[in-house]
């Protein structure tokens, strides 16, 4: 290749993602004649991104992807999925138990994986209001709703503010189906040239591995986007997402993914998936 290919690429500001991208999007790995135009945006917002195909490759929440894979294909490698890492439903601490049938419920986005695995846990659970992923905890402090959908950094924070846990939804969902949390992947447009999609799934491993080795390196990155948020729980955020299942999906977490579609469309919640949803 002469001249470098240029892709939209979005994935969020959370330490996972850019210690993920960091040595892709800067440089420090042969990106093999491709240039990234890099957006980045909170979950809700890249899956709207990805249900209007605006980005050639994106994070998504899989609940998303459930609705867009004759448009998009998933890449084996940049995924979150793993255990004990599922979004978690919270409230301030009460002496009457919370009656979810009519408890107002601030979730990140109606097409995320979290609202996917409370729909699944509780289905008498309807009366929810979209917050962006960050202000949950406060939405729930201020009294503006009953309870709240907490995913990324913010189940390490619930509790110093006073907040309690009324259930681990990826505990749930690792009690009932035995398999790994599927919560988010990378997926690029079906339409692009293979050699292409295997060269982006190639160079995302790189620099998942990239940052494995030299885990110093992405921390400004992770810094400049999470300003407000302790180094300690930066790493404990990319403990917790990233591991080798980011690295590649591998048979336990394509059965995962699976799985969770197949109950998708049981339920109704996706349509009918009629192509691969990994690439070859």
């Amino acid at each position: 290749m002469t001249k470098s290919t240029k892709l939209s690429l979005g994935f969020s500001p959370c330490p996972n993602d850019t210690f993920i991208f960091d040595a892709m999007v800067h440089g420090k790995i042969d990106c093999e004649g491709l240039d990234f135009d890099v957006y980045l945006g909170d979950v809700e917002d890249l899956n709207s991104k990805a249900f209007n195909q605006e980005l050639d490759i994106t994070k998504i929440s899989y609940h998303a992807f459930g609705n867009l894979t004759n448009e998009y294909v998933l890449l084996n490698s940049g995924s979150a999925l793993g255990k004990g890492c599922g979004p978690l439903l919270i409230t301030k601490p009460s002496t009457q138990k919370l009656d979810l049938k009519t408890a107002k419920i601030a979730i990140p986005g109606k097409n995320t994986t979290a609202n996917f695995l409370l729909s699944i846990a509780h289905p008498e659970a309807t009366n929810k209001e979209e917050v962006l992923f960050s202000d949950i905890e406060n939405t729930v402090l201020n009294n503006e709703v009953d309870a709240g959908l907490i995913i990324h950094e913010n189940r390490f924070t619930y509790q110093e503010k006073g907040l309690e846990k009324i259930i681990d939804l990826g505990e749930y969902w690792e009690n009932t189906t035995g398999a790994l949390i599927p919560l988010g992947g990378i997926i690029i447009k079906r339409e692009l040239p293979e050699e292409i999609i295997q060269k982006v799934n190639r160079l995302i491993r790189k620099s998942i591995e990239f940052a494995f080795e030299y885990p110093n390196e992405p921390l400004n990155y992770m810094q400049q986007h999470s300003q407000e948020m302790d180094e300690s729980v930066m790493r404990q955020h990319v403990e917790l997402y990233v591991n080798k299942y980011s690295i590649d999906l591998g048979v336990e977490g394509k059965d995962a993914i699976t799985q969770m579609f197949n109950l998708a469309q049981q339920k109704g919640i996706i349509p009918d998936i009629k192509n691969s949803l990994f690439i070859e």
